[in-house]
């Protein structure tokens, strides 16, 4: 399994924002956790299971969103309302196997990408 975002930018605050992230061979797996995560900490964010259950953290419900196409297996996070604390380096991660609930916690995912740096301008 093979990760990789794309679609950090610079912002200014209030703006929004969409990243994307590819997760190769996942089709080979009926049920998996995908999950952003960001900074140096990799506080998790949201994350969604095969069966397309979301779960966010506290800061980011009603801002963000997150949603897989599960045709192509990207999954995305759309941001709104940035805040210049939501600056960070976003992390996608993927977790093959059967979960009665994806985890917002990093220990729980084995395959991670490279990050996307995002930020926030005030």
């Amino acid at each position: 399994v093979q990760v990789m975002e794309s679609g950090g930018d610079s912002v200014q605050a209030g703006g929004p924002l969409r990243l994307s992230c590819k997760v190769s061979e996942l089709e080979h797996y009926s049920d998996y956790c995908l999950a952003w995560f960001r900074g140096e900490e990799r506080e998790g964010v949201a994350s969604v299971h095969s069966d397309a259950r979301p779960k966010y953290a506290d800061f980011a419900l009603g801002r963000f969103t997150i949603f897989q196409n599960s045709a192509t297996f990207i999954l995305y996070l759309d941001m709104t309302g940035l805040k210049p604390e939501d600056s960070a380096m976003y992390y996608c991660a993927a977790m093959p196997g059967i979960f009665a609930r994806c985890s917002l916690e990093s220990k729980d995912y084995r395959y991670w990408g490279q990050g996307t740096q995002v930020t926030v301008s005030s």
